[in-house]
C-alpha cells in the first residue's frame, strides 16, 4: 500500500473556507438556493470546490409543497430534472456543464422512459452517467439524481 500527501501553500487555494456550525473548517463554498427544494436531511444542496460542483442528490419533490411529485416516473423525473435546473442556475452553470451524473431508480424497468426524459434535458452535451436500481430511495421516491459539473471559474 502506499500514502501519498498532497500539501498546498495557502496561496494556491482558490477557494473560500467556510465555519461550520460544529466549527470545523472546509475549503469549499456551499450551494444554496431557494430555485431547488431543501434538503431533507443533514447535507446542502452542493458545494463548490476547485473549479467543481458537487450536488447531493435529487428527488421529485415539488419546490412549493415539498411533496413528492404525483405520477410515474416521466413525471418524476420530470421533476427532478426542474430542480437540478435550479440548482445549475443558481450556481451559474447550464447542463452543457455536468461532466458526471449518477442515477438511482427504484425499478430498472423504468429504465427506457427514464432515459427519455434524461436526453430530453441533456440534449447533445450528454455527460458520463451511472445509472443502477437500488431497493429504496428518500420519501420512497422512484429517481434521485447526483451530479457533478464544472464551474465557471
Amino acid at each position: 500500500m502506499f500514502a501519498r500527501t498532497l500539501r498546498l501553500a495557502p496561496a494556491l487555494l482558490k477557494t473560500r473556507t467556510i465555519t461550520t456550525t460544529s466549527r470545523m473548517s472546509a475549503p469549499y463554498q456551499v450551494i444554496a438556493t431557494d430555485k431547488a427544494p431543501a434538503a431533507i436531511g443533514p447535507y446542502v444542496q452542493a458545494v463548490s470546490y476547485n473549479g467543481l460542483i458537487y450536488s447531493s442528490g435529487a428527488i421529485p419533490l415539488d419546490l412549493q409543497s415539498m411533496e413528492v411529485v404525483p405520477g410515474g416516473i416521466e413525471a418524476q423525473a420530470t421533476q427532478v430534472f426542474k430542480n437540478i435546473s435550479g440548482l445549475l442556475a443558481a450556481s451559474g452553470i447550464t447542463a452543457a456543464q455536468v461532466l458526471k451524473t449518477t442515477c438511482f431508480l427504484k425499478d430498472m424497468n423504468d429504465f427506457v422512459a427514464f432515459n427519455k426524459i434524461y436526453a430530453e434535458f441533456f440534449g447533445e452535451t450528454k455527460p458520463a452517467r451511472s445509472c443502477v436500481e437500488v431497493a429504496r430511495l428518500p420519501k420512497d421516491v422512484l429517481v434521485e439524481i447526483e451530479f457533478i459539473a464544472v464551474s465557471k471559474q
